[in-house]
């Protein structure tokens, strides 16, 4: 770096360098003893009430997002546990359809001997019903009702002059559920428009 000469004064520094200390400056010496408050004092004591008063605010606004953060984790929390709950009753009831069905097939067929084990078979079918509806999923197989897509799966179309059009004449397998909530909807016929 070349060294300026000695008649010209050295370039500034860069902006935010610090400064060499001048021999114009006056040299530390002991602390000066702090003045008496005067009557402006008051307004100098304000300011760290302000400060805690800001901190108490900032702290209570704080507190209180946790809190609604909290009570959103615990509303999502409890939504979770309720899908996760209805999933679970699902796969319950869809593990008694197949006892359903074959019990309805044995009714079926023991109208040739119409002995004790019908009632029996009957009431064990009854009771599976049961645990179905109380875990929500209600049975349904009208016949006569007007067909409805969301509860009903054709699987035949008849020609029936004493139905109206497009209602159920007979439900081959019934259904489960409801709406949202549906096992399986009913297999039924339904007559046939003319």
């Amino acid at each position: 770096m070349p060294i300026p000469p000695r008649d010209r004064e050295p370039d500034p520094p860069p902006e935010g360098a610090v400064q060499p200390p001048r021999g114009d400056l006056p040299q530390p010496g002991p602390p000066a003893e702090e003045a008496e408050p005067g009557p402006d004092a008051a307004t100098g004591a304000a300011a760290p009430d302000d400060e805690y008063a800001a901190a108490l605010r900032e702290a209570e606004d704080r507190w209180r997002r946790a809190l609604a953060d909290l009570d959103n984790l615990r509303k999502r929390h409890a939504r979770e546990l309720e899908r996760v709950a209805a999933a679970e009753r699902g796969r319950t009831a869809a593990a008694f359809l197949p006892v359903i069905d074959n019990l309805e097939l044995a009714l079926s067929h023991a109208a040739a001997d119409p002995g004790a084990i019908v009632e029996g078979v009957r009431a064990v079918r009854d009771q599976a019903v049961h645990v179905l509806e109380r875990l929500g999923y209600p049975r349904h197989a009208e016949k006569g009702v007007s067909f409805d897509p969301a509860r009903h799966e054709v699987v035949g179309v008849v020609q029936d002059p004493e139905a109206d059009p497009n209602t159920v004449v007979q439900v081959l397998r019934p259904g489960y559920g409801e709406a949202e909530r549906q096992l399986r909807p009913a297999a039924v016929t339904v007559a046939k428009r003319e």
